[in-house]
């Protein structure tokens, strides 16, 4: 019987498994989690031949190092990256057949932030609440990996996706959140709402799978005091006590008291979890509906 799995040789500085999250469940304290960036990791699916609920790998930054112990069609995209096989260049945003036993290396991103590497068949490791994802906030799903590890693999489903190289958009070079303002931007004062949405922010180094934390003019309140704790949503942006925006990404906590001054439109997101420290940020409100 062939052995599926995925033996870790080099794990990275954070890689984790990640599929579409498990929404619903934020009556019970439990974060949506799943990849960052949606749209990067159901293109990796899709050209090596999974469906779209598939687990992938999420790396961050310096990549990983993976042993199939079969052979496996893999396809990494998301943050352009150096990928080798056995130390031979292969195709990056392509599907790519790796023998069993043959090192895959997926190398540091050029630019952006996270890559995703998609193995046919899946990473197949055990279902939490309907997800196999990693949520660095809750603790739920498998652990990020660590060298040695090896992880289960599905069957795979179908032939990979018969394309040399498929399109995807660049790592953002300037990150534009289209904001819808509230519900309390009341508790800032109108100096503070005209700086949010004008004034040039920029990505802080301390972000990460909870928050895109940023650098620059700090929001004064209108009102002090605190807020009762209350629900929080994926891409609200909350100011804590220091002034500076953080965006809520897919593992943010469920409830805060700090100040939702604005959220974020979804389809803006995807950019954000490739913004790299130091990009700028301009947030630009738009209507509500």
């Amino acid at each position: 019987m062939t052995d599926r799995a995925l033996a870790v040789v080099r794990a990275g500085a954070l890689t984790t498994v990640q599929d579409r999250g498990r929404p619903g469940h934020a009556h019970l304290g439990v974060p949506r989690s799943g990849a960052l960036d949606g749209p990067a990791a159901a293109l990796a699916n899709r050209l090596a031949g999974n469906g779209p609920e598939t687990a992938v790998l999420e790396t961050t930054l310096d990549g990983c190092s993976l042993r199939p112990r079969s052979a496996v069609t893999v396809a990494v995209t998301g943050a352009p990256c150096p990928v080798s096989v056995d130390g031979r260049p292969v195709a990056w945003g392509a599907p790519v057949r790796v023998p069993a036993g043959a090192l895959l290396d997926v190398g540091a991103a050029m630019c952006g932030v996270r890559a995703y590497v998609a193995v046919s068949g899946g990473i197949a490791v055990e279902p939490v609440l309907g997800s196999r994802s990693t949520d660095l906030l809750s603790g739920l799903g498998p652990a990020p990996l660590t060298d040695g590890a090896v992880l289960p693999l599905g069957a795979p489903l179908t032939h990979h996706a018969r394309v040399d190289v498929a399109p995807q958009p660049a790592p953002p070079a300037e990150l534009v959140l289209r904001v819808t303002l509230g519900p309390r931007d009341d508790w800032f004062t109108r100096e503070a709402l005209r700086a949010f949405t004008s004034r040039t922010y920029h990505v802080s180094p301390a972000s990460n799978r909870i928050g895109l934390r940023t650098t620059g003019p700090a929001l004064q309140r209108s009102r002090s005091g605190e807020l009762a704790s209350e629900g929080m949503v994926l891409g609200a942006v909350q100011v804590p006590p220091d002034g500076t925006p953080v965006v809520f990404l897919a593992d943010h906590p469920t409830t805060g008291g700090y100040p939702v001054i604005a959220v974020a439109h979804p389809a803006d997101l995807p950019s954000a979890a490739q913004a790299r420290p130091g990009t700028p940020v301009r947030f630009v409100a738009v209507r509500r509906r």
